[in-house]
């Protein structure tokens, strides 16, 4: 799928395919939500958050994206857990995901600031030593206890800062 940008994306309308990694035209994030069906399967629905992205209204996310990323669409929630997995972290720092993909970048960022990481600086740190970066991320328990021991160099940890503007 190529990109798509529209003032007509409504959440409730997408399908479970194409939820997660979009902004409504309202400028909120699409969330992909399970729940049990009356036959007792589990089913999914798209649904409307309060997130509010501003730079993005009206926007589902390419293909290529999800892929160059290492996300992925059937995720229900999205969470800091993702920042353990190296993969994940080189796949979000390369450049096809960092300098192409701004909504999945914005969305990274902003919860990587929630534990007190600055993605750049991760990674930049992943581009010189990988194994390192993760084990920062790893060794700081959250920026309270990287800052207080030190583990973690000044521009991995600090205070949210605007997502980058390189879009």
């Amino acid at each position: 799928m190529d990109f798509v940008s529209t003032a007509e994306v409504v959440c409730e309308d997408l399908p479970e395919n194409l939820c997660t990694f979009a902004i409504a035209a309202s400028g909120k994030r699409c969330v992909l939500e399970n729940y049990k069906s009356e036959e007792g399967s589990v089913d999914y629905t798209c649904k409307t958050s309060e997130v509010v992205v501003e730079r993005l209204a009206g926007y589902v996310e390419t293909d290529g994206c999800v892929s160059a990323c290492g996300v992925d669409r059937k995720f229900v929630g999205i969470s800091s857990d993702a920042f353990l997995t190296p993969d994940f972290i080189s796949s979000l720092c390369s450049p096809a995901c960092y300098h192409n993909c701004p909504n999945i970048v914005d969305l990274y960022f902003n919860l990587a600031a929630g534990e007190g990481v600055f993605l750049p600086a991760l990674c930049e740190k992943q581009k010189t030593s990988p194994h390192r970066a993760m084990l920062e991320l790893l060794s700081s328990s959250g920026a309270a206890a990287a800052a207080s021991s030190g583990a973690v160099d000044e521009a991995l940890v600090g205070s949210p800062a605007p997502a980058p503007s390189a879009f």
